[in-house]
């Protein structure tokens, strides 16, 4: 029998039961795939994060993700778990440690204050599709119940990826953003024709002057009806926005708050940095707070 160290962590909220909630198998070494897609369909979180010694000195140790149904190659919240979970396991000083990924080895800073922790994400690569084509719109407008005069005009339906990509539908109005009642089985059909599984609808309308968005982004076809707060949609939000100038830099960094999770009463928020380089997206990343719902062993 081997126990197997197991939180669970609310990322993006210092609030217990908000934000949203991840997974974490601090020692994953010796698991089977299997295994840990039992693991995270019986902690059913939106996500399951799972650490790995490092076989080389290239990196720190691995990070892999499990939804409930399927591996995916990255995972915002699960990340920030997953680093919250080991400094508060390993009391960690501030640092930075690179884990390799499906999408690449990427650091993760680890800012210790006060006693608790920060967490700061760098995603991958960025990337973003053309515009979707009018047949490919309606599907879509029809599998969210929106209307055309729904969208924001200057926001252009596009997908928008730092390693796990997602549909970016702005709108207009946060109150159609909190009544939206998709159809999930059109979703999940649309996910095979479009090669993408989650979709980020947000909006600027926001009564908070430190909230620039706020969010929710849906992705049946691996398993997540809706997720709370998702740190991979901000990230690459951030992208989208800076790339299609949609806001205004002042130099050469863009930064912003997103807020999501309001309609799922698990509220939280992502703050996202993006450096841009010759008015383009070269770096992007996310910080978050989190705090520990339980711990637990798993004897497998």
């Amino acid at each position: 029998m081997k126990k197997l160290i197991t939180y669970q962590i609310d990322s993006f909220t210092k609030e217990k039961f908000k934000g949203n909630p991840a997974g974490v198998v601090l020692n994953a070494d010796g698991l089977t795939d299997s295994q840990m897609q039992l693991i995270a369909r019986e902690l059913n979180n939106s996500e399951t994060a799972f650490l790995f010694s490092s076989n080389n000195d290239d990196c720190d140790g691995e990070i892999r993700y499990f939804t409930p149904t399927k591996e995916v190659p990255t995972c915002g919240h699960a990340t920030i778990a997953a680093m919250y979970a080991k400094a508060l396991e390993e009391n960690l000083d501030s640092c930075v440690l690179s884990y390799k990924t499906q999408i690449g080895i990427l650091p993760f800073e680890i800012a210790k204050k006060n006693g608790d922790y920060e967490v700061i994400m760098t995603q991958g690569k960025f990337d973003l599709s053309p515009a979707f084509d009018l047949k490919t719109t309606n599907k879509l407008l029809s599998a969210l119940e929106l209307e055309p005069e729904d969208l924001d005009e200057k926001c252009p339906i596009e997908i928008a990826s730092t390693g796990h990509s997602k549909v970016m539908i702005g709108i207009r109005t946060r109150e159609k953003l909190n009544t939206l009642t998709p159809n999930f089985q059109e979703l999940a059909e649309l996910s095979n024709l479009i090669k993408c599984n989650g979709y980020f609808v947000f909006t600027f309308d926001s009564d908070d002057k430190d909230i620039l968005t706020h969010g929710r982004m849906f992705a049946p076809a691996i398993g997540i009806q809706e997720d709370p707060v998702t740190g991979n949609a901000n990230g690459s939000l951030g992208g989208y926005l800076v790339q299609n100038k949609i806001v205004d830099l002042e130099g050469d960094v863009f930064c912003f708050t997103g807020c999501q999770g309001e309609k799922m009463g698990r509220k939280g928020v992502v703050d996202v940095q993006v450096k841009v380089e010759n008015g383009m997206p070269s770096l992007i990343q996310i910080k978050g707070n989190a705090i520990v719902a339980f711990k637990t062993e798993i004897e497998i």
